[in-house]
């Protein structure tokens, strides 16, 4: 009899394991989402590891596991551990390739790292899995923006403009957007389209020293030099170290024959810039109206 029972007992042990394996799994994935409650990210990563590792059919465990790594890539974005990041999200991605929320916080990971193609595809994912996620929309934004800020530094014009208008598109409230398309106008010497742009960046941000600097220069490319030194001042009163201001003043003032003024100008460059074009060209005109480069 004794030797029946323990048979018995054998048998019914067997068949409960997978129950109590499951329970276990069960149990990590309850631990995970405490955690996830509280943003211990790490924590909650390995309760559901474990969850999906002893059950791997658990699928809500998979999901909340990408999301869990979608949430400590976007909490490694606010410590500005970009390539934590990217691979957290990866991570996510692989897990839960529909996650729109980790394809956004990448694209914010790559923005931040000046690899606009790749920002850009994910944020277009983001946006295609998930229409109403605005913060995508946002970081879209951000990503056509500062390419075609990128483009413009190249001064590839064209391109410039067709990624600023997309960012302006996506967030007509961007002021950064509308002074980056009126440098490019300005580069491509149509000053008056590029005057508008600049209105409204202005408009949008007045303490945007930049902008004051571009439609000075827009002015400039119009001859109409006392509008343009205003400008160049309040750009100057914003930013004091904006040398590409200083450039433009002074050639404002040369353009007036004014050579004490553009003089000084050129030289207030070399002190606040380092900068191999600019201060080249400051050079130039100081050495153009006879005067010296060194203090």
């Amino acid at each position: 009899m004794i030797n029946k029972f323990m048979i018995i007992l054998v048998t019914c042990g067997a068949l409960l394991l997978p129950a109590c394996a499951s329970n276990t799994a069960l149990e990590h994935y309850a631990q995970g989402d405490i955690y996830s409650e509280e943003g211990k990210w790490d924590e909650a990563i390995v309760e559901y590891e474990r969850a999906v590792e002893l059950d791997p059919e658990l699928i809500d465990a998979h999901d909340k596991l990408a999301v869990a790594y979608s949430n400590r890539g976007w909490a490694y974005n606010e410590e500005e551990q970009w390539d934590l990041a990217i691979s957290d999200l990866s991570k996510a991605i692989e897990l839960k390739p529909d996650l729109a929320e980790a394809y956004n916080n990448r694209g914010w990971a790559y923005n931040e790292k000046e690899q606009w193609d790749l920002a850009i595809f994910d944020l277009d994912k983001a946006i295609e899995l998930d229409p109403n996620l605005a913060v995508a929309y946002k970081n879209l934004a951000v990503a056509y923006n500062e390419r075609g800020r990128a483009y413009d530094v190249k001064k590839k014009w064209e391109l410039a403009i067709a990624d600023l208008d997309k960012a302006i598109e996506l967030d007509p409230a961007m002021a950064e957007a509308y002074n980056n398309r009126g440098w490019a106008y300005d580069g491509k010497q149509q000053y008056d389209v590029a005057i508008i742009d600049l209105d409204k960046a202005i408009e949008l941000d007045p303490a945007m020293a930049e902008a004051y600097s571009n439609r000075g220069w827009a002015y400039i490319g119009k001859k109409q030099y006392n509008r343009a030194i205003t400008d160049l001042d309040k750009a100057i009163e914003l930013d004091p170290e904006l040398a590409v201001a200083y450039i433009n003043r002074g050639l404002a003032y040369y353009y007036k024959n004014m050579k004490v003024e553009a003089i000084a100008d050129f030289k207030k460059v070399l002190e606040v810039t380092d900068d191999p074009e600019l201060t080249a060209v400051a050079k130039k005109y100081i050495a153009i109206m006879g005067g010296s480069s060194t203090p």
